[in-house]
């Protein structure tokens, strides 16, 4: 696995979570409980939608995997974060607790493959021998 199949594959699942509330509410609330504030609703969806693509957008180029890897390990983290807090407090439905055991390997995912130099093919010019 490398870095930008890490980023990829959180970016498509940030671009559905954030896609569905607005495309289909009901069924949105009807897992995740009605919402009274609607416009924090949207305002969420839409970073999670925006981060989504970024993600998705990641190209091999260290610029774009250093960017990759702040938006995905910051999302992975909050996200579960607030999800821990808040259904505790009976704030948010239990529901939210499958989101932050999905959040959960993400930060690893990253710290696994995401880092600088991870993920490169074995036999390349970088990991050639010295000549003699």
């Amino acid at each position: 696995m490398s870095a930008v199949t890490v980023a990829r594959t959180q970016g498509l699942f940030h671009l559905v979570g954030g896609g569905w509330p607005p495309l289909h509410p009901r069924s949105f609330e009807w897992v995740f409980g009605p919402k009274t504030d609607v416009r924090l609703q949207r305002a969420t969806a839409g970073l999670l939608a925006t981060t989504g693509w970024s993600l998705l957008r990641t190209g091999p180029a260290p610029e774009s995997l250093g960017q990759a890897r702040r938006a995905g390990v910051g999302s992975a983290v909050t996200l579960p974060a607030v999800d821990l807090v808040y259904v505790p407090l009976g704030r948010i439905r239990p529901t939210y607790l499958l989101d932050a055991a999905m959040q959960a390997g993400r930060p690893v995912a990253w710290w696994r493959y995401g880092r600088p130099g991870c993920g490169k093919p074995r036999g390349s010019a970088r990991s050639a021998p010295r000549p003699r």
